[in-house]
């Protein structure tokens, strides 16, 4: 049993790597914005098809197909929000969550139009797993897990050393007082629309690399997106981070004593004990 634990510890920390880049971008949209944005998920898909273009269709290698979805997926954030989102920033959260939904769906079909339903691959060297204390550890697994890692960092000295990134803190914690110390609003929030289009569309690369990519990848794991943002305080960048990779932990180490089928319940359960108990989530700014 023990072997096995630690098995999932260590899957659970390559999970939550990649769930904590798209869940930077999400809480801090949704401090600001006050609505849902579940096109986030959808985000991830766009980054992975994106790298399957670069890397399969064009022989590329899997670190262009990385840059190139960030890319992408970035301006595809951007685009969206400027054509859909900013013409309903005064309306109602549950109005602009549903026109986000209708999003994921558009973006889904789009996929799935172009690619097919079935399932894709990337075209990556194939090699044997490293195996320590009886934990199999594989290479794409452990590049997946140092990237997020260090992309982690970028995003934590973007906020606290950049002027920009403390502008972009400002405006998640008082948008109103934002603005009247000469923060443009509008441009603050097409900026952190790119950062967290861009860290999703690696996030889908790295799932796509850990699983397979396929129309629905990115809708599959967006309540585990919202868990992670709600655990670590809306707004809080790294407490997302650390809220991100505890779901990370809680849904594979919950395969230890539950069917995989049940595994998406796990982040859904955590959402519902957040919001009774502590809604503000368990970390402090």
């Amino acid at each position: 049993m023990a072997p096995q634990f630690f098995q999932f510890l260590f899957n659970g920390a390559v999970y939550g790597g990649l769930l904590a880049l798209p869940t930077i971008g999400f809480s801090l949209l949704y401090k600001v914005l006050r609505f849902p944005n579940f096109a986030f998920g959808t985000y991830l898909t766009c980054g992975a098809y994106t790298a399957l273009v670069f890397n399969v269709e064009l022989g590329q290698s899997i670190l262009v197909a990385l840059i190139a979805a960030m890319v992408v997926t970035a301006g595809v954030g951007v685009a969206i929000d400027q054509m859909t989102f900013r013409k309903l920033r005064n309306q109602r959260a549950l109005a602009v969550a549903i026109v986000s939904i209708g999003v994921v769906f558009i973006l889904e079909n789009i996929a799935r139009f172009i690619w097919g339903g079935g399932l894709h691959y990337y075209r990556i060297p194939v090699h044997r797993d490293v195996q320590f204390l009886g934990i199999h550890m594989g290479k794409p697994q452990m590049a997946i897990f140092a990237t997020a890692l260090a992309f982690m960092m970028l995003v934590q000295l973007l906020l606290k050393r950049t002027r920009l990134g403390k502008a972009m803190r400002a405006l998640a914690d008082n948008s109103t007082l934002a603005e009247i110390k000469g923060i443009h609003t509008e441009r603050m929030i097409m900026i952190t629309t790119a950062i967290g289009g861009g860290l999703s569309g690696a996030s889908g690369v790295f799932l796509g690399i850990d699983t397979v990519i396929e129309p629905m990848m990115g809708f599959s794991i967006i309540l585990s997106i919202f868990a992670g943002a709600i655990l670590g305080g809306i707004g809080n960048a790294s407490g997302a981070m650390m809220g991100a990779m505890a779901i990370g932990l809680a849904e594979e180490i919950s395969l230890v004593a539950l069917p995989p089928t049940y595994k998406s319940a796990v982040g859904l359960t955590i959402i519902i004990l957040i919001l009774i108990l502590r809604p503000s989530g368990f970390t402090k700014r």
